[in-house]
């Protein structure tokens, strides 16, 4: 039986899997996202974690007939190596994951973009199944794509799927990639958290941080602000309804361009929160969508959690 291993590495956890030839995942592990260390200290715990799904299934890593990594930023493929991840700690210039994992492992790597491995797993065993073109978005740390046309993933010149830097207005919120305006300004977790701590230092109340200090978190987790919006938290509730709001606009000028068959909705946040968040963006997404006759629906990724960690189970080496 061929086992492969898979690491979806996100700006909050990385989840590993190590799944077997019919893709059924037989040991998993996860593990925060280090905070420093740079991309040596990532590379460690990544190795850490798939090293426990491993023995989770019963297997060393050496055992694996490779491992698949999807990671942010900007993916050398052939060179192993991994660019312009700001959402990861100290990330500066191009790092070769790839090579450092291998060694670190003991089996053959291979590297693909986080959000486009994940779209692509939703595209042959999730949500995606059936449909030529889809547009995935991973709302979660920051906001990711992946886009799929013709029945094939589309990835420019290695940088394509960034529909977190669509603008959504102009001069607007500092992103974490250092422009202004962008969808990611506004929606993804690392802003959000970012701007509730802000508007919390001023006064406004909340119970977002008290939630995470009784969870031990250091961080705003996905599971933090669902848990604040079941309480009707009024600071969780008024973010979250503006990053709807800019979601439907980024989200449905994207479709304007691509005209896809289906979006769907992955990464922490979409996945926590839900179809019922699904349907809220797809509203939102009307009054900007230029054929408005005829949305694509938008629905939760199948695959959860384990989709992009999956995926990039299916990436194999050159």
């Amino acid at each position: 039986m061929a086992l492969r291993g898979g690491i979806d590495l996100g700006g909050t956890k990385i989840q590993a899997v190590v799944v077997d030839a019919e893709h059924v995942v037989l040991g998993q592990a996860r593990r925060p996202t280090p905070t420093t260390g740079g991309p040596a200290g990532v590379a460690d715990a990544i190795a850490a974690a798939l090293r426990e799904a491993a023995a989770a299934a019963g297997v060393e890593t050496a055992d694996l007939a490779h491992a698949g990594i999807g990671s942010p930023g900007t993916v050398g493929a052939a060179a192993g190596t991994v660019s312009s991840a700001r959402n990861l700690p100290d990330w500066a210039g191009a790092y070769p994951l790839g090579p450092e994992l291998r060694e670190r492992l003991h089996t053959p790597v291979a590297l693909g973009n986080d959000v486009q491995v994940a779209t692509d797993a939703e595209a042959a065993l999730g949500a995606g199944r059936g449909h030529d073109s889809m547009l995935g978005v991973f709302w979660g740390t920051g906001v990711g794509g992946g886009i799929v046309l013709g029945g094939r993933p589309w990835v420019g010149r290695g940088g394509a799927g960034e529909i977190g830097h669509v603008v959504v207005k102009v001069d607007g919120a500092r992103c974490p990639c250092g422009r202004r305006g962008c969808m990611e300004a506004y929606a993804g977790r690392a802003a959000l958290e970012r701007h509730a701590r802000a508007l919390h230092d001023k006064g406004e109340p909340t119970e977002l941080f008290k939630i995470a200090r009784k969870r031990g978190r250091e961080r705003l987790t996905s599971g933090i602000w669902a848990e604040a919006l079941d309480r009707q938290d009024p600071l969780a509730t008024k973010l979250i309804d503006r990053a709807v709001a800019m979601l439907g606009a980024g989200v449905a000028s994207c479709d304007n361009v691509l005209d896809v068959e289906i979006i769907i909705l992955g990464g922490g946040l979409g996945v926590r929160l839900g179809q019922a968040y699904a349907d809220r963006i797809a509203d939102a997404m009307a009054p900007h969508l230029f054929f408005s006759d005829r949305p694509p629906p938008v629905v939760v990724a199948a695959l959860g959690d384990l989709g992009g960690a999956i995926g990039a189970s299916l990436l194999a080496p050159a």
